[in-house]
This record gives C-alpha cells, sequence and structure tokens, in this order.
C-alpha cells in the first residue's frame, strides 16, 4: 500500500471512529467469511440483542464482494444481517452459481465432456455459465436498501473491486453516503462512484477463464471485466480511503505448506497447474498490506504530536483473519459431492486429488464443504474472540494487530 492511501480520508477528529469490513476473494472459499461473520455477530450481542451493524464501510473483491453487498443490504437489520448471510450460504447449490455450458457431447465419457467444453470456451472464452448466479443475486439482495441504509447513517460506503480486460486498469466502483466524485487516482488503479449493481457483483467474481467477462461504462465508454483479485495489489486501500479507522479483513488464502509435495518428483496434472494459477490470481497480498499500515502508524507515533497534526495521515487499526486449515485439503475431502457432470470434467483435469484440489476448492459451492468452512471460520473466531471483541467494541485499543 502506497502511503498516499492514508491521506484522502478527511481527518475528523469529533466523529466516531468508523469500523470497516475488507472481504478477500475466493470462490467458494469465501463461505468461511460467512462462519467467522456470523460467529463475530455473536460475540458482539447474540441474535436477539438489538445492537446496530457492528461495520460502517463495506469493501469486497470477487465473492467477497457478493459478501459484502449482501450484508450492506441487511445493514438495517443490526447484527441479524450477519446471521442472514451464514443462512444464504447453508442454501447455496453449485446449480444456483453456475453450469457447464450445453454441448452434444456432454452425456458421454469425462474425455468427451472436456473436449466439448474445450469448444464451448472458445466460443464463449468461458468454461462454465454463471447465468444461476444472475438470479440467484436478484433473489437475495435487495439493492434498493443499500441506499437506505446509507442516507440512514448505517452505513458509510460500500466498494466493490473489478479489474478491467478492456483496459488493464483496477477499478474500485464505490456507493457513499455523500454520493461525492471520488477523488482517488493512482497508476493502475481508479475509482469511480457508480451505485453497486448485479452487473458490478459478476463483473468483481468473474474468475477467469472459468467465468465470463461483464461489461460496465467506466470513463463514459464500456469496457469488460473480470475478477477484481487480479492485479489486486492494496486490498485495504478502498476502505482506507473511504474513511475507515479500524479494519477488520478476512481473507480466505492457503495456509503455508510446510513439506508437502516438496520431494514429489511426478509431473504435475492440469488441474495442479490450474489450481496454482488460480492461487496466483486469488494471491493474498492481505498479509503485505497489514504490514505496510503498521509501519505506517508506527512511523506517525515516532513523531512530535505537534507535527503529526500537521499532516495529512491518520493511524490505521487492522486485525486480519484468515483460516488456520487447509482449504484445498477440506476440497478434496468434499470434491465428490459436486455434480457429476462438473466432477467429470475435474476428474479429468485432475483436480480432484492432491494439489490438484486447489481448483475445486473455487467452484465447489455445496453444502458439505460450505458447512465445513463456515465451521472452520467459526472456530477461528472462537480462538481470537477476546481479541476480536475488543478490537470492533468502543474501547477498541490504539495497537496495530
Amino acid at each position: 500500500m502506497h502511503i498516499d492511501t492514508l491521506t484522502d480520508a478527511a481527518n475528523h477528529p469529533l466523529r466516531s471512529p468508523l469500523n470497516g469490513l475488507v472481504l478477500m476473494g475466493g470462490g467458494a472459499r469465501t463461505a468461511y467469511q460467512a462462519g467467522a461473520l456470523e460467529a463475530i455477530g455473536r460475540l458482539l450481542g447474540g441474535k436477539a440483542s438489538a445492537r446496530p451493524f457492528p461495520f460502517q464501510v463495506l469493501t469486497g473483491t470477487s465473492a467477497g464482494a457478493l459478501n459484502a453487498t449482501f450484508l450492506a443490504s441487511k445493514a438495517l437489520q443490526g447484527l441479524a444481517g450477519l446471521d442472514d448471510l451464514a443462512n444464504f450460504w447453508t442454501q447455496i447449490r453449485t446449480e444456483a452459481v453456475y453450469s457447464l455450458p450445453q454441448t452434444p457431447l456432454d452425456k458421454f465419457s469425462r474425455w468427451a465432456t472436456a473436449v466439448g467444453l474445450l469448444r464451448s470456451a472458445r466460443t464463449h472464452a468461458a468454461a462454465m455459465d454463471s447465468l444461476a448466479l444472475v438470479n440467484t443475486l436478484h433473489q437475495a439482495i435487495a439493492l434498493e436498501k443499500i441506499d437506505t441504509a446509507l442516507q440512514s447513517g448505517v452505513l458509510q460506503a460500500l466498494a466493490v473491486t473489478a479489474s478491467s480486460y478492456s483496459s488493464g486498469v483496477h477499478w474500485t466502483f464505490c456507493q457513499t453516503r455523500d454520493g461525492q466524485p471520488i477523488p482517488w487516482s493512482r497508476p493502475g488503479r481508479r475509482a469511480e462512484q457508480q451505485p453497486i449493481t448485479i452487473e458490478h457483483l459478476m463483473a468483481s467474481s468473474a474468475i477467469p477463464f472459468i467465468f465470463p467477462s461483464t461489461p460496465l461504462w467506466v470513463d463514459g465508454g464500456m469496457e469488460f471485466f473480470g475478477d477484481g483479485s487480479m492485479r489486486q495489489i492494496s486490498p485495504l486501500s478502498a476502505a482506507v480511503h473511504l474513511g475507515a479507522d479500524r479494519i477488520l479483513a478476512i481473507g480466505v488464502g492457503q495456509p503455508p505448506r510446510v513439506g508437502q509435495g516438496a520431494h514429489n518428483p511426478g509431473r504435475p496434472s492440469l488441474g495442479t497447474i490450474a489450481g496454482h494459477a488460480m492461487a496466483s490470481v486469488f494471491h493474498d497480498t492481505l498479509e503485505a498490506d497489514v504490514e505496510q499500515i503498521g509501519h505506517i502508524n508506527q512511523s506517525l507515533q515516532t513523531l512530535p504530536p505537534a507535527l503529526r497534526a500537521q499532516l495529512p495521515f491518520r493511524p490505521v487499526q487492522v486485525l486480519a483473519l484468515q483460516p488456520s486449515a487447509s482449504l484445498d485439503a477440506l476440497a478434496q475431502e468434499h470434491a465428490h459431492t459436486l455434480p457429476r457432470p462438473i466432477r467429470r470434467v475435474l476428474e479429468g483435469l485432475g483436480a480432484l486429488r492432491g494439489s490438484g484440489a486447489a481448483l475445486a476448492s473455487y467452484l465447489l459451492f455445496e453444502p458439505d464443504f460450505v458447512n465445513a468452512l463456515m465451521a472452520l471460520g467459526r472456530a477461528d473466531v472462537q480462538a481470537r474472540a477476546d481479541e476480536i471483541r475488543a478490537f470492533l467494541g468502543e474501547n477498541a485499543t490504539a495497537a496495530v494487530r
């Protein structure tokens, strides 16, 4: 993160601190976020609590953008909105997200299916048909309630990121309470004030090669967009720009593989290579961003108060939550629950076993895997319960995490 990302939000010493929520992308893996947030809701007051929604700035990328926008539409319900996100994920199924394009070969062997899939991909520039997700999102997200939450002051901003195939620019689309033009622009990164729509969500979550690109209007012209995780070098930047003083960031990255496959002499399968490429798309830059903000905060603390007061910088607290267990391993355990046509394609790619299961982990929108991810999210929150409760509470400490 560049230091200038801490300069754009106006410094209002009399206003209450704003809590931000940053949700990283990762396809089906983002069910982990739903479980974690459900547990956070319990920490902050329980299901029957009348406590208000705990985040005023919401930003998301890829499937994390879907979660952030869903929460924005539920913000007026207070903590119950966190439960609603968990309920949404418990009802999700693969067929509600994507399907194989229909081909004349789809009833034959897995190899014939794969060949037909490649032919379809050449035509549509995507392996899967994501039209089902459009319908699912329209049914699940009441977009008009986002503006109501903003105008009531429950929310201050919602931001969704996507990457333009047309220009190569990484765009952040912002819907804010004041509705003013977004003033920041960096090399390769732009922002624009736009009401968030289902099209923005489809663009942000369009995993390259898997889901088709989505056209959006920016700068007075139409560009085609794909997954916002591509070229995302500063995932916390939008929340900082939009005024968040404390940021809870939830990633879905893979924990370090200690010794896994280090001495495996076998040639990697297509699934292994595809999973590795997918991990590169969703490369979690969150840790580096958190570290950079920590360095900036420490630098500010060393300055004399009089000098610090004259600078256009402010400290930002960050708490990052990541899975404590391997999501690839969880996917391998539950890959057999995928619909047969999808499973047959992934088997042909070698993407249902070993390191190849990484690819399946992004596409496995089935109850067993979703429930396992949510359970892991709840457990990880419980393990850090005191830290999270203190961080989000009114008396959050000033320490950078």
